[in-house]
């Protein structure tokens, strides 16, 4: 990914509205690129700020920016331990099945 596509995905980010795999890509790039987390900072602290002022609420850009990176960092954990586990137990059955071919025709 590179740094148009990251901020092309940000409205996305901050919706919690990606893939899988934009997800993965977006925080790989993320960790390394300084500029384009400013960005993301940025684009967070107009989005979220506006909607605290409108409600007169405080807030802590830093504290609930990485919040809730750190819970699209969970979330995509667990989709990739629930795909790996699919994965495994299609492999399984797979293997499984062509054994007993093997077993019935050979």
């Amino acid at each position: 990914m590179d740094c148009k596509e990251f901020e092309r995905k940000i409205p996305s980010f901050l919706q919690n509205n990606m893939d899988y795999e934009s997800m993965e890509e977006f925080h790989k790039h993320m960790s390394e690129c300084n500029n384009c987390k400013e960005e993301l900072s940025i684009q967070f602290l107009v989005q979220e700020g506006i909607r605290h002022l409108e409600n007169g609420d405080a807030f802590n850009l830093d504290e609930e920016l990485n919040g809730r990176i750190e819970a699209t960092r969970k979330s995509h954990a667990r989709k990739a331990a629930a795909l790996n586990s699919f994965q495994w137990i299609l492999t399984s059955i797979l293997f499984l099945v062509g054994a007993a071919l093997i077993v019935i025709f050979g």
